[in-house]
């Protein structure tokens, strides 16, 4: 069966997230408001959207069969299991959703540094709010989270004998991909502020660097379905709010 993602069709934004778990596990799926046609498009999908008798909030959403799942951490609570991207035992499976949850969290304030004030404003409506706040996130968020995840990786179980470090120790899940896309976002956001924190990152940076080494996420990343990251989505360079 195959899948029917529901993300904005131009930019990275939250369903990237998905996307690098569905390519990480060699899924079948349709990146449908990024299809030609009627089935392509904005427009299309915001009528999809409304279109179902428990509409989702807002995108990304997945359509499996007779779900349809929204919500970034809960469509990846779903594909974890079913592709081998998440332990099996509950209290592992709760372990990574929070590991993902996190993330949410981080992800949402690296997209608040751009609008603090409020969504429907344009950056430069708000630009004066927009450096307060990314000095603030810049010299004490940023460090907060990602020190967070290098202690979890620092205290995860040991590697055996041909294992990966990864958040959970042995085996990679799909919040080790959701780690390499906040990296990612980050050091294109902020690579100043990226520069002067990675060293004190050693295993949030080689878990980064083992997931883009990955076959099926680095042929993804050399594709044209890795969209580039851009000032329309969540990770936005304005070099004046990363000096």
């Amino acid at each position: 069966m195959t899948y029917q993602l529901h993300y904005w069709p131009t930019i990275q934004g939250r369903g990237e997230f998905v996307r690098l778990a569905l390519e990480e596990a060699g899924a079948a799926y349709a990146d449908v408001a990024r299809g030609d046609g009627e089935d392509g498009g904005e427009q299309a999908l915001m009528e999809d959207m409304a279109g179902h008798d428990r509409p989702p909030f807002a995108p990304p959403y997945l359509v499996d069969g007779d779900l349809v799942i929204g919500q970034t951490a809960n469509i990846l609570l779903h594909l974890g299991l079913r592709h081998g991207l998440a332990p099996r035992g509950e209290g592992g499976r709760l372990w990574v959703n929070q590991l993902q949850l996190t993330i949410a969290d981080l992800v949402a304030e690296a997209h608040d540094v751009h609008h603090p004030v409020g969504l429907g404003l344009y950056y430069e409506d708000q630009k004066a709010e927009a450096a307060r706040r990314a000095e603030e996130f810049r010299t004490q968020r940023m460090r907060k989270f990602l020190g967070w995840f290098e202690t979890v990786l620092e205290r995860a179980p040991p590697k055996a004998e041909g294992g990966g470090g990864w958040l959970t120790g042995q085996a990679l899940t799909y919040a080790d991909l959701s780690l390499f896309q906040a990296v990612e976002g980050l050091r294109y956001a902020f690579p100043n502020a990226m520069k002067r924190l990675e060293p004190k990152l050693p295993r949030v940076i080689a878990v980064r660097d083992a997931v883009a080494e990955r076959p099926n996420v680095a042929a993804y990343l050399a594709s044209e379905r890795r969209i580039p990251f851009s000032t329309e989505g969540i990770f936005r360079r304005y070099p004046e709010l990363d000096p």
